[in-house]
């Protein structure tokens, strides 16, 4: 699978994510021929190469000579529709498009129809967000990973009047998006740049395990204090041997010696809803022999800021250690057998298409078993038999999945 990374620790707009495409590899050309399909005849790209803050990086210039034209997301629905476009890029740009008008539609309170994007239906940024999905189609990527996105401060001009920044438009996109404030005086992340990821890739991670291809620069127009230059790897994910998949995580854990026992299921039932893959207490020993509890967590980091402000609202501690750790399980699938206890969901998992382990679902097996009167143990033994039933009158890697 080919993946593009982008580390965004400068923001991102539409034409940093053009630079970056085009400084990986995607043909110039590509994006003119994309204006043409979008009716934008009078449309001038070019592209150039420049530096910023020491680091060399490609700058895409998109000049459409448009006299007061204000387009609404109607028209521009339509404009990607009638276009020859693959259906995947039109889908794809329909997608980034949908977004940013369902921001402004509830920013301003009109009916996303009827919602005018001024800048957003500018030609340059039907370029921006119609070029990008093209120039991923011609590089082949086929998952596209960001990084949590910083948020710049102060004020920007619009076309609506003066507006805080990070603009109200890019707040309203990226809502359970991760973003931090960098404190950096502007905009970096503009609402095409927010919208383009925020549709398009899949997770707002840290750089996960991968055999990097190419490295691509985009540059931005400001100087900044920092490289105003979105970076993007391209590469292939390193899939570990035997059927198994890889993902990065992080690990959360802090010591606890002063809290009702009673609080710890309610603690890990918070956690779960907060998006934690696991939770486990562990006994320890803490200074001056007290006895403690140790509560972890493992969670991806796109949750990661929600772990913490449960952990912390809902504990006495006082502070978090968070360790990076890779995640590496076997392919998996959940099937639903019938048993005597009636319907049972069991999770399988699988090493190169052949079944390895069968757990049965501990609330289904447990509801069967009130119902029914009987042993937990049985309905467990019941579904498990019943699962390599069907599984081995079947070919590997079949199933509901």
């Amino acid at each position: 699978m080919k993946t593009l990374y982008l580390d965004a620790f400068a923001g991102i707009s539409g034409d940093m994510m053009l630079g970056v495409l085009v400084d990986l590899g995607a043909p110039l050309g590509l994006l003119q021929e994309t204006a043409l399909r979008l009716g934008l005849s009078e449309a001038s790209i070019t592209a150039s190469r420049t530096e910023r803050k020491g680091i060399g990086a490609t700058k895409v210039h998109v000049r459409v000579l448009e006299r007061e034209v204000v387009r609404t997301y109607a028209h521009i629905r339509e404009l990607i529709e009638r276009s020859d476009l693959s259906p995947q890029a039109k889908e794809k740009s329909q997608k980034v498009f949908a977004l940013l008008a369902k921001a402004e539609s509830r920013i301003h309170s009109r009916n996303i129809d009827q919602v005018h994007f001024h800048e957003l239906g500018s030609a340059d940024t039907l370029v921006d967000v119609v070029g990008t999905v093209a120039c991923l189609e011609h590089l082949e990527v086929e998952e596209l990973l960001c990084s949590p996105l910083p948020m710049g401060t102060g004020m920007i001009k619009t076309s609506h009047g003066i507006y805080p920044v990070p603009a109200p438009a890019v707040t309203e996109i990226l809502k359970d998006v991760p973003v931090y404030s960098s404190g950096i005086p502007t905009e970096i992340v503009t609402p095409t740049g927010a919208a383009i990821v925020a549709a398009l890739a899949s997770d707002f991670c840290l750089l996960p395990p991968m055999r990097i291809q190419a490295v691509g620069y985009g540059a931005g127009d400001r100087d900044l204090e920092i490289p105003n230059v979105l970076r993007g790897f391209l590469g292939e994910r390193e899939v570990p041997a035997g059927g198994r998949s890889r993902e990065r995580r992080v690990v959360l854990s802090a010591n606890i010696d002063d809290m009702n026992p009673e609080i710890y299921p309610y603690v890990m039932e918070k956690l779960f809803e907060a998006g934690a893959e696991d939770v486990w207490l562990s006994p320890i020993q803490m200074k001056k022999s007290r006895p403690a509890v140790t509560i972890s967590v493992l969670s991806p980091p796109s949750r990661e800021e929600e772990i913490k402000e449960v952990i912390f609202a809902e504990t006495k501690t006082l502070g978090i250690r968070i360790e990076e750790v890779d995640k590496e399980y076997l392919d998996r699938e959940v099937l639903e057998v019938d048993t005597d206890f009636g319907p049972i969901r069991v999770k399988v998992a699988r090493r190169e298409g052949r079944p390895l382990n069968v757990a049965p679902e501990y609330e289904d097996c447990r509801r069967a078993a009130i119902r029914h009167g009987v042993p937990l143990k049985e309905v467990y033994a019941s579904a498990e038999e019943a699962a390599r039933d069907l599984l081995s009158g079947r070919e590997p890697g079949g199933g509901e999945g």
